[in-house]
């Protein structure tokens, strides 16, 4: 080789190494972004999601997750998000309010503090002004987090639904958490933090039982969601549900309307009986809430729909579905709380 040529084989890789430790920037978001891809085991390391080290030990982790829930209290994201969320949480629970007035008048009564008490939080979490007064007796049910011992998207993901139970002082162990693919560390970190960690999997198939309740389900299967909404398929109890997850309205961008009537016909029925806001999008974490959005069923909506929409009450069958998203359950029984009465 020349001497011309090794210092231009030289210049090259010194050129390869700078653009290597260049900080990458993130594009701006698109609105018709898929949602990002859950973060899995069984996946090799990916830049900017996965760690290149292994799972280590409960503290560890515990550590991580705190510095995720700082890091995220200081974004831009999270002031932004607590203020669309506030609105439609404020929104979904206005209608839900008891001859007494009592969720009207807790929402105009916010508390400063919240009490040691109500918010039963774990050591290490951060004080903050709460969302919603606890008196609203909101529960909460997390699925499709992914492995955030290991996973940069799913610890901030994590983050934000810890920071979220605190906001709306929802005591922790009132908010259920399940993902088919938790490791026995992540099992045992998420029960020191004193969350309820769900031992079946119910492929979303969890009916509300009457109670307010938030699902936080970010980048989840379509499936997830059809199954749920199945599980609660009336009027009664959809309006008492608010999803926190994959944009519904994207879903039928994104997919041709025979394929989204067969494969998710409870998705599909339901479009015109919901309201919906994205949270907002900021280049930090775009890959984390990209395509989320808060929605939530209004009674008067759902009460206008065709009568005929309630009669079809049948068991979504993915047999035939490509693509699906879902990890099914080996022995599958009835939802949680069993089937609402139309």
């Amino acid at each position: 080789m020349t001497s011309g040529g090794a210092r231009r084989d030289v210049r090259g890789a010194m050129a390869a190494a700078a653009a290597a430790a260049e900080p990458w920037q993130a594009a701006g978001p698109r609105r018709k972004r898929r949602p990002a891809a859950r973060c899995r085991r069984a996946r090799e390391p990916a830049a900017g999601s996965l760690e290149a080290e292994p799972e280590t030990d409960s503290r560890v982790v515990l550590r991580r997750i705190r510095e995720a829930e700082e890091d995220l209290l200081l974004s831009d994201f999270w002031s932004l998000a607590l203020e669309t969320i506030n609105g439609c949480l404020t929104e979904h629970l206005e209608q839900l309010k008891t001859p007494r007035g009592t969720l009207s008048k807790a929402l105009g009564n916010l508390h400063l503090d919240p009490s040691p008490e109500a918010s039963d939080a774990a050591p290490g979490s951060l004080p903050g002004e709460p969302l919603v007064p606890g008196t609203c007796h909101l529960k909460c049910v997390c699925y499709g987090l992914g492995n955030f011992a290991t996973c940069v998207i799913a610890r901030n993901q994590l983050a934000f639904l810890l920071l979220f139970l605190e906001k709306c002082q929802i005591p922790r162990r009132h908010c259920c958490v399940y993902d088919p693919l938790f490791s026995q560390l992540e099992i045992a970190v998420l029960d020191g933090l004193g969350v309820t960690v769900l031992r079946e999997n119910e492929e979303g198939r969890r009916s509300v039982g009457g109670e307010p309740t938030v699902f936080y389900m970010p980048h989840c299967g379509a499936a997830l969601y059809n199954n749920l909404l199945w599980g609660n398929w009336s009027a009664d109890a959809l309006s008492k549900l608010l999803v926190v997850g994959n944009s519904f309205r994207g879903l039928e961008e994104r997919l041709l309307a025979r394929v989204l009537q067969k494969n998710y016909p409870y998705i599909a029925k339901v479009l015109q009986g919901l309201e919906e806001r994205g949270l907002p999008q900021t280049p930090r974490y775009t890959d984390v809430f990209n395509d989320t959005s808060v929605h939530w069923f209004p009674a008067r909506k759902l009460q206008q729909l065709p009568a005929d929409t309630w009669a079809f009450r049948e068991e979504p069958d993915y047999r035939d579905c490509e693509d699906l998203e879902i990890i099914r359950s080996r022995t599958r029984g009835p939802p949680a709380a069993g089937l609402p009465a139309p």
